[in-house]
């Protein structure tokens, strides 16, 4: 079953990855454009501008929700790589909790106010905001999730790597 999983887990990642990459063509695609039509044409567009800037929120919080892994995230690490892995998966387990619990606490807020923003749209499109800051919505209960599993595979032992910057790299 296990194997399934991972397969399936596998599955889901690369597509995760493939709605990212077809979300950055788009914004990338509607940069042309906006080039084009401004300075070959001398059409100003308004719509192009506010696509890019809806799909960089997207872009963003759909690449830290499902495809960022916990070692590509950017964070401070002096004291954190410099002690045992115990006193590591004590200190995951407090940043974990204050997530869990900080993001957990504002869910409903944010879900009342997400939901609310369905009475404005976009000055071009006319996209509900509903619908462009539901992505949020998303991020919250994936990085809740996520860090609940990581807390969990910590409390089972398996304390967090520790930080070896001959291994860093950019991600690919």
């Amino acid at each position: 079953m296990i194997p399934r999983l991972r397969a399936a887990g596998g599955w889901l990642y690369a597509r995760a990855e493939n709605v990212l990459a077809g979300m950055l063509a788009v914004m990338f695609a509607a940069f042309l454009l906006q080039i084009l039509f401004r300075y070959v044409l001398n059409w100003p567009t308004g719509w192009t501008n506010e696509l890019s800037a809806v799909l960089w929120i997207w872009i963003v919080l759909w690449g830290a929700a499902f495809v960022l892994t916990e070692q590509e995230e950017m964070r401070f690490d002096l004291i954190y790589a410099s002690v045992g892995p115990r006193t590591r998966g004590a200190m995951f387990l407090i940043c974990a909790a204050s997530l869990i619990f900080l993001y957990g606490f504002s869910f409903p807020a944010v879900v009342d106010y997400v939901t609310f923003m369905k009475v404005e749209k976009t000055a071009y499109l006319k996209l509900r905001f509903d619908w462009v800051f539901c992505i949020y919505i998303v991020f919250v209960v994936a990085i809740i999730v996520r860090y609940l599993w990581l807390s969990w595979q910590v409390l089972r032992g398996s304390a967090p790597e520790e930080f070896d910057p001959t291994k860093a790299g950019s991600g690919v």
